[in-house]
């Protein structure tokens, strides 16, 4: 299905080739990517980019923290317009009052700076982003991770807030010179294969390699022409699980079509690559032949096709069952292999279709067509389905294909985010869910493993999951049922938007009052960084990959994004829940030292290395987190704030799963560092890593790191560690402690 090429290659007039008589230094100019990040770039460099962006979106998980940095830093007015959805926090059905406090508080803050806002259920961030934002040549900014409108020839990233706090404050994104890497496509899909099969297969064959990481990709080719604007769509989305930075597509008469359609035809222009263009790295997908996919738990990249995944299921089965274990231990268990049928078949619990990647139109008309004259039963599995925008629900409802769904005993869900990071729909424990969202990783549908919850959620195409219904929950491809589809033409009504939403950009009025409820509070002090740091292993996690969602539990802890301190008290709670302790010991040891007083972990700790009472008032006290590779997944800036809130001032690994959880890092001062290739990190919980003149070394610009390994034992062992690659505003920000204390130093000086 996929072919990966990982030398540079050239595109001549639209076809590959390994020579042209362009250099590839020039030729590097003909990508859709050069042009775009060229037009957008403050730096005048075009190897070190500073990039403005042209509009940015956040949800109400994030809004909040953002702008209260922001306006602490000054803020007066929004610069670009800022859309602010409600799609995560929306069932108000956790915390009280909290969630509709952070929602008004979201539209204070869009009338008193100038911003947009779209209220509760109106609409999810990326679908708002497509229908309302994108723009052909664009670059859009939001503090969400599948922030990707490429399909639509704009390039999109999904960073921390702090990084849209930047942008607000008219300050640019810094980044190197990302390689682009050319998807070429050919072919055109099979009935009943959609766009989460390829985009499933995409990141299958990608992410363990990390062969896309921190890389544009760039999409054209023949296969191009065969693809509706919502496949397109559904494949772009999912291009974030491959833990690329960006994405661009060529853009052809489908994209202006959607674009007229959405009452915004002056928004299109045509992309293309230049005659000779030349990428870094090459991915060939051959769409005819991609089949159904399903990905397995615990993350999209643990791809099967349906067929290989019901003759293995067995085999499949059992090494998820023993990944759960491994990670879980005697906290919760998963038995999938009871799903399996006498004749090999497996039978899921739920179907959810859902969110950016699948409550779009073309997914949900076809999967009512595949239902249309069945039903899904009356045993156990159920099936919900969210569109992804009201203007979406309401053209589905005028074709009949909700009264399709709801006929087949599927329940229509308004537009919310929540099946995706786990608070709507949370399957019963041992349950197998199968969903057309963006992620599978461990409880993220929302169970608790601490507390002896667990379930398992499989990613697969709408198609395949509405074929899955009509048989009952027996896990089916949609290529094996027979069914009609007449795909519907999509008309978009924006009256709805027009009497909900608020558009006030370019209408700041600054005399509005900011309305807080009782859980929006305003950060804790955050102090500069001291000439030593003394740090305790709070936690060391030996997983592959550690993503977000294990840093910082999503689902219902999302009511207290706008409480720093009661959010924190969930960090790493489901899979280190000694953390937490851990952490806040070593932050009380430090406030005591701030004080005049040493502790006995720093005494301890320092006299091995030398002067104890010399030592301690120069040295920091924090707590740090191992892991082999951590932040896979979400964009949001609390995975590292958390650690910071509870005094943690270092993360130590062996390289970072995305740029943005690194930035994230960076921005609230906690140090990002790295291990040599092939060094060991034989240590656990409770050891000490004392790291001397790190102040004055971060400073100078020094990337290597002599350090110390104390032992509970008083054992020392010398390591390195690295820090690679920071900005002098890098620099900056992790002396001074975080990114607003260096805004509030430019606005003191």
């Amino acid at each position: 299905m996929i072919k990966l090429t990982e030398h540079g290659v050239f595109l001549q007039n639209g076809k590959l080739t390994s020579r042209a008589e362009v250099a590839p230094d020039e030729a590097r100019k003909g990508t859709i990517a050069y042009s775009i990040l060229a037009a957008h770039n403050r730096s005048g460099d075009d190897k070190k980019l500073n990039i403005s962006f042209d509009a940015m979106l956040s949800h109400d998980i994030t809004y909040v923290g953002i702008i209260q940095t922001a306006r602490a830093s000054g803020l007066r007015e929004f610069p670009i317009p800022y859309a602010m959805t409600n799609c995560h926090n929306s069932l108000c059905a956790v915390g009280g009052t909290i969630n509709e406090d952070d929602h008004l508080f979201g539209l204070s803050a869009a009338k008193k700076y100038g911003g947009i806002y779209v209220p509760a259920n109106q609409s999810v961030i990326h679908s708002f982003g497509r229908e309302e934002m994108a723009k052909c040549g664009a670059m859009i900014l939001g503090s969400d991770s599948h922030t990707r409108y490429g399909a639509l020839g704009t390039m999109a990233v999904g960073e921390g807030g702090p990084e849209l706090v930047k942008q607000l404050l008219k300050n640019t994104y810094d980044i190197p010179a990302p390689e682009v890497v050319l998807v070429y496509l050919t072919g055109k899909p099979r009935r009943g294969v959609g766009p989460h099969d390829v985009a499933i297969a995409l990141v299958g064959a990608t992410f363990g390699t990390g062969f896309l990481k921190n890389r544009v990709l760039e999409f054209t080719g023949p296969g191009l022409s065969s693809l509706p604007m919502d496949f397109r769509n559904g494949i772009d989305v999912m291009t974030t699980e491959t833990t690329c930075l960006s994405s661009i597509w060529e853009t052809d008469a489908t994209v202006a079509a959607y674009y007229k359609t959405h009452g915004r035809p002056g928004d299109y222009r045509k992309l293309a690559p230049a005659p000779v263009a030349y990428y870094d790295r090459a991915v060939e997908i051959d769409l005819s032949t991609v089949e159904p996919m399903i990905a397995l738990p615990f993350h999209p990249s643990r791809a099967f096709t349906i067929r290989d995944f019901t003759a293995r299921s067995r085999e499949l089965l059992s090494e998820v069952e023993g990944e759960a274990r491994e990670k879980f231990g005697k906290k919760a268990s998963l038995d999938l292999v009871s799903k399996i049928l006498p004749d090999g078949r497996v039978r899921a619990d739920q179907g959810i279709i859902a969110g950016c990647a699948g409550g779009m139109f073309d997914n949900i008309d076809e999967a009512a067509s595949i239902l249309r004259g069945g039903d899904i039963g009356n045993d156990a599995f159920s099936l919900s389905v969210y569109p992804t925008s009201v203007p979406v629900s309401l053209e589905l409802t005028r074709i009949g294909a909700i009264a399709d769904l709801l006929l087949a005993g599927a329940v229509i869900k308004p537009s919310f985010c929540g099946p995706c990071f786990g608070a709507g729909d949370v399957p019963a424990n041992n349950g197998l869910s199968l969903r057309h969202t963006t992620r599978n990783f461990p409880n993220r549908e929302g169970s608790k493993p601490a507390e002896g919850q667990l379930s398992g959620v499989a990613l697969m195409d709408a198609r395949s999951i509405a074929a899955t219904a009509k048989n009952g929950g027996v896990i089916t491809p949609a290529t094996d049922v027979a069914y009609e589809h007449t795909p519907h033409t999509y008309h978009y009504d924006r009256s709805v938007y027009e009497k909900r939403v608020y558009f006030g950009f370019g209408k700041a009025k600054p005399e509005e009052k900011l309305i807080f409820g009782p859980n929006i509070t305003d950060w804790p002090k955050m102090y500069p960084l001291a000439d030593h740091m003394l740090l305790s292993l709070a936690a060391v996690i030996r997983d592959p990959v550690t993503t977000t969602d294990e840093l910082i539990p999503s689902g219902e802890t999302s009511s207290y994004r706008s409480n720093p301190l009661r959010l924190s008290e969930f960090a790493l709670s489901r899979r280190c829940p000694d953390y937490v302790g851990n952490a806040k010991a070593v932050a009380r040891e430090e406030a005591a030292r701030r004080a005049g007083e040493i502790g006995e972990h720093i005494r301890f700790a320092l006299s091995r290395v030398g002067d104890a009472d010399a030592l301690a008032p120069l040295t920091q006290f924090g707590s740090a987190v191992f892991a082999n590779r951590p932040g896979d997944g979400s964009a949001r800036e609390q995975a590292a704030s958390c650690q910071k809130v509870l005094g943690g001032f270092a993360n130590i690994c062996y390289e970072f799963a995305t740029k943005r959880y690194r930035s994230n890092c960076i921005n609230w001062g906690i140090l990002p560092f790295t291990l040599p290739e092939g060094a060991l990190f034989p240590f656990e919980v409770g050891d000490f890593v004392f790291v001397p003149d790190v102040r004055k070394k971060i400073a100078a610009g020094d990337e290597d790191f002599a350090a110390t390994v104390i032992g509970k034992d008083g054992k020392l062992t010398p390591i390195t560690l690295q820090i690679k690659g920071l900005t002098s505003d890098e620099k900056t920000i992790i002396l001074l402690g975080c990114l607003m204390n260096y805004y509030a130093a430019k606005n003191q000086s």
